[in-house]
């Protein structure tokens, strides 16, 4: 028997499922916290969320609830109610740590590279925790993981082309100097996904 089937088989207890999703969702409000400061995009509702937060002002934990909700009826059709239970707490935690991350952490510095590599390598390693512990961060996340458990499409790939549009739509705000970094950051993260979850590879469930 080989590591991966070990893996493929294993299933995870309900306390490594908790704490995995609470540093999961910590990792990415930090990311998104950085990304933020240093005007960056990233793909996805989260994507949007910091778009509508640039044009408007609004706060970013209040618009990523909020354009998440369509997505919930999606994975509960297709995934299952415990998928869409663990990725509606992902969600909100990610807006609750998002909400107070500015009582935390503030940035005094932030070289525009630094937050390029740390703030999408700390979400990307956010969603592989999340993707292993069979839960999206909503949105886009919940149609890639259903493309790849239902047609074997890589979720990292998957994820990447839906961002890369996402950035399309970002060039009518950001500076370009702002964009070419996002897209550096988007092949951070989701190339942290695509080596490290493949179908088959680990599918440990609860």
């Amino acid at each position: 028997m080989t590591g991966d089937s070990t893996a493929e088989g294993a299933r995870h207890a309900l306390y490594e499922d908790i704490l995995a999703i609470l540093m999961a969702t910590f990792f990415l409000a930090f990311g998104v916290a950085i990304y933020a400061r240093a005007v960056l995009m990233v793909g996805g509702t989260a994507g949007l969320a910091l778009l509508i937060q640039y044009a408007s002002g609004t706060g970013f934990w209040l618009v990523f609830s909020l354009v998440n909700l369509p997505f919930y009826g999606l994975a509960l059709l297709r995934l299952g109610w415990q998928f869409t239970l663990r990725t509606f707490v992902a969600v909100s935690l990610v807006a609750l740590f998002s909400a107070l991350m500015p009582r935390w952490v503030g940035f005094a510095t932030l070289e525009p590279l630094f937050a390029t590599v740390a703030g999408g390598g700390l979400m990307g390693v956010g969603l592989l925790m999340l993707f292993r512990h069979r839960t999206a961060l909503g949105g886009l996340n919940i149609l890639a993981i259903y493309l790849q458990d239902t047609f074997g499409l890589r979720a990292g790939y998957v994820q990447l082309g839906l961002d890369l549009a996402m950035l399309a739509v970002a060039a009518f705000v950001l500076e370009p100097a702002n964009l070419a970094l996002s897209v550096l950051g988007a092949a951070v993260v989701n190339l942290i996904l695509a080596l490290n979850h493949r179908p088959g590879r680990y599918l440990g469930m609860s």
